[in-house]
């Protein structure tokens, strides 16, 4: 019975384990927006405002090549240093076609500690021994807000928020970003 029991804790602990890090926290969408207006989005500037450079220019690539059906153009070749200016850039994004801009940014990063139990090993007569103590963990959760902008109406029409928890490699967490935001999107009729 025992042997049943560290069984099925394992396997629960194992299928937990599974769960991804990276969910949706939030949305909201613009109560204006139609699934047709929503499709015409033919050709988007992506800004990933992350204050390394090596990350904002790998964020603006995954993101242009996940999002097969539309085409985008990554910020970092397109934007120059003197852009500062928004209606002088959003004149310019219309004369080259552009009609939408996908922004990212890290929104917060929240730390917490939570408490991973120790482990005791049972034998075949249920007596513990061996095992390890229990211990505190730091949890970081990073929080990353996307947006969607028109340029036609100029305004929002957009925005998710995910949260990751304990992300590794920064390669492997904006996939999983990327990942969730273009299946949410899919599923709010955004992108196709």
């Amino acid at each position: 019975m025992k042997c049943t029991t560290i069984i099925a804790c394992s396997l629960v602990l194992l299928l937990a384990g599974c769960e991804p890090s990276t969910k949706i926290t939030k949305t909201w969408m613009d109560p204006s927006l139609t699934p047709e207006t929503a499709q015409a989005y033919k050709k988007v500037l992506v800004i990933a405002g992350f204050r390394d450079q090596s990350t904002r220019r790998i964020a603006e690539d995954k993101i242009v090549a996940a999002f097969k059906n539309v085409k985008g153009v990554q910020s970092y070749t397109y934007l120059q240093p003197i852009d500062t200016i928004r209606g002088v850039v959003e004149d310019r994004l219309e004369k080259d076609g552009f009609d939408g801009v996908v922004a990212m940014h890290l929104a917060d990063v929240d730390k917490s500690l939570s408490y991973v139990p120790g482990t005791t090993y049972y034998g075949w007569y249920g007596y513990g021994w061996g095992g390890s103590p229990g211990y505190y963990q730091q949890d970081k959760t990073y929080y990353v807000e996307t947006s969607l902008y028109s340029l036609e109406s100029k305004k929002l029409v957009w925005s998710g928020t995910t949260s990751s928890l304990n992300p590794g490699k920064v390669d492997r967490a904006l996939d999983e970003i990327i990942a969730t935001l273009k299946g949410q999107l899919q599923k709010q009729k955004l992108i196709k």
